[in-house]
């Protein structure tokens, strides 16, 4: 891609989609900048990835044709009043920040710029990662598929309306720690049956990962797997029989409803 990257903020997102596009090709090491004030982490930065790190969001922002806003949720405003007179129609912006629309973006910048929003979550960090990308209204078609492809190179990639952005949060912006909570507690429910935990762990995550793979590979239905693999009156069917007379449903609903409300409020609070 003949185009120049700036990721404002060199954390661990960051860090992981800039391995991902230096592994895919997709960017030249000498086409990618990063702004990071803790002088001490730059340097582990520039060091391990062989990119230019400097210590200026504006400087950053001036030398690239992309701006990827890798910092938190309450940053978001002061850095792009800080690079305002810096964005010009030939920018594109993208936000990763959790509750951060294309809109939002917009509003703060008082311009019409190119922005492109996504939600992506840490799985990232292996390339694993699953993200949403929405369109921004001044996007352009070229923008979108551009904003696609890095993050293609960090896992899977959905197409996303900006009005489903909080739902998404939910349910695989924030999912890895339900799911993290998920395999833990059955790993402990394993040590209290006399297993080791690490063997537990290792067994449940193991699982986890299968059951995973078993829906996006075979495209059978998950109520399908659950029938495919439960004998009447047999082990997994007494499993089942607690799961369906509890109220874990719900508690996974208010899970994932509660953490997309979040995000919403975090938007409207900026």
């Amino acid at each position: 891609m003949n185009k120049k990257i700036a990721f404002i903020g060199a954390g661990k997102m960051a860090t992981a989609i800039i391995k991902g596009l230096l592994k895919s090709d997709l960017f030249d090491k000498n086409h990618i900048v990063a702004s990071e004030p803790n002088i001490e982490y730059a340097h582990k930065v520039e060091k391990e990835l062989g990119i230019k790190i400097v210590h200026n969001n504006r400087e950053a922002v001036s030398q690239a044709d992309i701006i990827l806003l890798a910092v938190k949720p309450f940053v978001v405003k002061g850095v792009l009043t800080e690079i305002e007179d810096k964005i010009d129609d030939s920018k594109l912006i993208v936000t990763i920040a959790a509750g951060i629309s294309s809109n939002k973006v917009e509003e703060i910048l008082e311009k019409k710029a190119r922005v492109v929003k996504v939600m992506p979550n840490t799985p990232a960090l292996l390339g694993v990662g699953m993200s949403a990308v929405c369109k921004g209204e001044n996007a352009t078609d070229e923008d979108f598929d551009c904003v696609k492809s890095i993050f293609k190179s960090v896992g899977e990639v959905v197409d996303a309306q900006e009005k489903d952005i909080d739902a998404i949060t939910g349910v695989s912006g924030s999912g890895p720690a339900f799911y993290y909570y998920i395999i833990d507690e059955i790993a402990k429910a394993g040590e209290k049956l006399g297993l080791d935990y690490n063997i537990a762990l290792k067994l449940s995550a193991q699982t986890a990962l299968g059951a995973a793979k078993m829906i996006l590979e075979t495209g059978v239905d998950p109520q399908q797997l659950i029938t495919n693999v439960t004998t009447p009156g047999g082990t997994t069917a007494e499993g089942n029989k607690v799961l369906n007379e509890s109220n874990i449903s719900e508690i996974l609903f208010e899970t994932v409803k509660k953490t997309a409300e979040k995000s919403e409020i975090m938007g409207k609070q900026l």
